[in-house]
């Protein structure tokens, strides 16, 4: 067994799979990955089950080294600069630390969450059938908490094969789609600003919620309410008239009117925009944000179908040393 050690992680990095469905009845979080199909592309590339836990890595750097064994892992989602044992790396692929090697991964560039998967997966002890980490719960393995330096996580040793990636186009710039209500007849003319508005994602936003700025949203009838269910994408308007969608770490309930819901289909989309970033929302209607889901899940099975072996590095300075005219003639010699 080798290990995957941990030599320097940002904030924001956990680990996480699909989430813990089924358990908001005893008041826990779903947690997961923010963004499902980079998750899927990076499971994928190492033939790991698509929402396998992997680590993922907020939108700071990181620096990994294999010890005891190699271990090959992939990283996918959002771009940053990725160096394996100092020889730039371009993602999303699969890479093999040996023994001592390290794996750095830069800051993220136009967007936030990376992840990086291990062949084999993560072992660790699933609390409700997840090693999604909710930090505040103390849930998740094999660390309930986000990731720091000095950790290690067990890993398979690497399977000889050859390394692989897929063509993965970046996401559109498009507006976010949303499904209105359920309550979003507390709003009366704050429907048409939500929709007609450019949106900045907060600094202070975070797993458990973005927290937008923008135009303020009047609220018809005040901005409390019974507190009922809330779902990922659920788009909250407190009292300041500054809408919060509600991400993967949100409470299970919640006491402020749901002027719309973030359709599943975007919400990776959403989560991968950084701070200080605009964007638009776009209505649509619920059997079109299903329409938009399904073609979701069938892309993700799709993906072992895209899979491609790397191809060899340039090697400029081997390059520099060969002889590659052979010997040199005259055109003039007989």
């Amino acid at each position: 067994m080798s290990r995957l050690v941990i030599d320097s992680i940002g904030p924001a990095s956990s680990v996480q799979d699909a989430g813990r469905p089924g358990a908001q009845r005893y008041g826990l979080p779903p947690s997961g990955a923010m963004d499902l199909l980079s998750l899927a592309v990076a499971n994928t590339l190492l033939g790991n089950a698509p929402f396998a836990a992997a680590i993922e890595i907020g939108p700071l750097g990181a620096t990994f080294t294999a010890q005891d064994g190699a271990v090959r892992v992939a990283i996918a989602g959002a771009a940053r600069a990725v160096e394996l044992a100092g020889q730039p790396v371009i993602m999303p692929r699969s890479v093999m630390l040996k023994p001592g090697e390290s794996l750095k991964l830069g800051a993220a560039r136009g967007g936030v969450f990376s992840y990086l998967a291990i062949e084999g997966g993560i072992v660790g002890e699933p609390s409700f059938g997840s090693l999604a980490v909710h930090a505040r719960a103390g849930l998740g393995s094999p660390y309930p908490r986000p990731l720091q330096s000095g950790d290690s996580i067990d890993a398979p040793d690497a399977l000889p094969r050859a390394e692989l990636t897929l063509n993965w186009p970046q996401a559109p710039e498009a507006p976010i789609r949303i499904v209105l209500g359920p309550q979003h007849d507390e709003f009366s003319d704050a429907v048409p600003l939500l929709l007609d508005s450019e949106w900045t994602v907060s600094a202070a936003s975070d797993r458990m919620g973005y927290r937008l700025e923008g135009p303020t949203l009047s609220h018809h009838h005040g901005h409390n309410i019974v507190s009922d269910g809330t779902v990922n994408g659920s788009i909250q308007v407190p009292g300041n008239g500054q809408p919060i969608v509600l991400m993967p770490d949100r409470g299970t309930t919640g006491g402020y009117p749901k002027i719309a819901t973030v359709i599943s289909a975007d919400l990776g989309r959403l989560a991968q925009i950084p701070p200080g970033c605009k964007f638009r929302f776009e209505a649509v209607e619920i059997a079109t944000a299903q329409q938009h889901y399904r073609a979701m899940m069938r892309l993700i099975r799709a993906l072992p179908s895209q899979l491609q072996p790397v191809r060899a590095a340039f090697n400029l300075e081997a390059l520099h040393h060969a002889n590659v005219a052979g010997m040199a003639i005259s055109a003039f010699d007989d």
